[in-house]
């Protein structure tokens, strides 16, 4: 009679997740990313034709998600990890509707803008100055619970 051995576990091809860090030490602040989009915004030069309006619009939406990563962080940290998708989801119900709103608009327009399309303009100036005033309002009214 034979006998039939166990066969040894396999060892797992994925390496264990770990959880990743809240803050970044390298991270920018939502302010020096919004003066740094205010920079492009007011230098536009002839080496920079065609690139800025999207890199303004890349800028701003960085400001906009990091300003809610840190108020998440800040207020609630399970949340900080989530897709900014999921947090937004959630601000309506700890911040006001308002900014909530606000900011879901302005990152969807963001969103939208930062991507090349054959048949699409970018942002215009104009549009890039109002997103970057409604980015500055979500990021005053998220910054009480960030300090």
């Amino acid at each position: 009679m034979t006998t039939i051995r166990p066969a040894a576990p396999v060892p797992s091809a994925r390496t264990p997740r770990l959880p990743a860090p809240l803050l970044p030490p390298s991270a920018s602040t939502p302010e020096e990313l919004l003066a740094a989009a205010d920079r492009l915004l007011g230098t536009a030069t002839a080496s920079t034709t065609g690139v800025w309006p999207r890199a303004v619009a890349l800028l701003l939406r960085h400001a906009l998600e990091e300003a809610l990563r840190r108020y998440w962080h800040a207020r609630t940290p399970q949340l900080a990890r989530c897709s900014p998708h999921a947090q937004s989801l959630c601000l309506e119900s700890y911040a006001d509707p308002e900014t909530a709103r606000r900011w879901s608009t302005t990152w969807a327009g963001l969103s939208r803008a930062c991507h090349y399309h054959g048949y699409e303009l970018a942002p215009t100036h104009a549009e890039l100055c109002a997103w970057r005033d409604d980015v500055d309002r979500v990021i005053g009214a998220l910054a009480p619970w960030t300090r």
